[in-house]
């Protein structure tokens, strides 16, 4: 089986990329489910009910999320209420949310898991730690394990889909917004890409307006940012899957 996983959606630029490119990558490959992270499509900063209705009716199966996914503050309710939306696992317990969403096609059943990181990130619980609970808790018919891996250090992705490997179908960064050219398979099955990079403006700074970031490294002093105009790119990765769980390819998709 295929699976498409899209990188950061980041607000209207890149929700009208999904729009339009979306049903042509589910024709050419085909895949039997497809995810993106979905925490800045809403106008570039969190997600609301609205954003994600409209993507799910695009043909987005599961939206996982990160450190913004708590912006817009309908999530803090509307999470519970739709399980399709993840938040990262390592959140303290008493957050609202689920963190795994089981995917069940005629061929397949698909545990998709958020985790956070903490380098350069935030006082999180270990990802570690909470990847293998999760791992000991998941249903027996689960065949598949896909992670998005929500981080800033290349390092720790790296190290967390080392640790995982063989354990898990896939692992996919993001959170940085830019595409990185490292995806493999690693030794003992493993899917692997260290950032998915972004759906969204190209002449931006990780989807801002350039002008008010330039202006922040300049003075330090505090911008209002906003989504950038002008074209915009698409980008992700299309995993193949074997039954018993292990990776066949990856490859990255990139439109504009």
């Amino acid at each position: 089986m295929n699976v498409l996983i899209l990188g950061d959606i980041f607000g209207r630029p890149g929700r009208n990329m999904v729009k339009e490119h979306l049903p042509q990558l589910i024709e050419t490959h085909k895949p039997e489910l497809v995810v993106a992270n979905g925490e800045n499509a809403a106008g570039g900063f969190g997600l609301t009910k609205k954003v994600a209705e409209e993507l799910f009716a695009l043909g987005i199966h599961v939206l996982t999320s990160g450190n913004h996914i708590w912006d817009q503050k309908e999530m803090y309710t509307y999470i519970d209420l739709e399980p399709r939306i993840l938040r990262p696992a390592n959140y303290p317990p008493e957050v609202p949310g689920s963190s795994v969403y089981i995917y069940r096609s005629s061929t397949a059943v698909v545990a998709v898991i958020n985790l956070i990181g903490r380098t350069f990130m935030g006082d999180y619980d270990c990802p570690f730690r909470t990847a293998d609970s999760i791992l000991a808790g998941l249903p027996e018919e689960v065949t598949h394990i896909i992670v998005d891996f929500h981080a800033e250090a290349t390092s720790e992705k790296i190290a967390l889909a080392r640790y995982l490997d063989g354990r898990i179908s896939a692992l996919v960064g993001t959170h940085t917004h830019v595409a990185t050219a490292d995806e493999q398979i690693l030794p003992n099955g493993t899917a692997y890409v260290t950032d998915l990079g972004m759906c969204g403006p190209v002449d931006s700074v990780l989807g801002v307006d350039p002008e008010a970031v330039i202006k922040k490294f300049l003075t330090q002093l505090p911008s209002r940012f906003s989504v950038a105009k002008g074209p915009a790119s698409l980008t992700g990765v299309v995993i193949g899957l074997n039954s018993d769980g292990t990776a066949a390819k990856i490859f990255r998709v990139k439109v504009g």
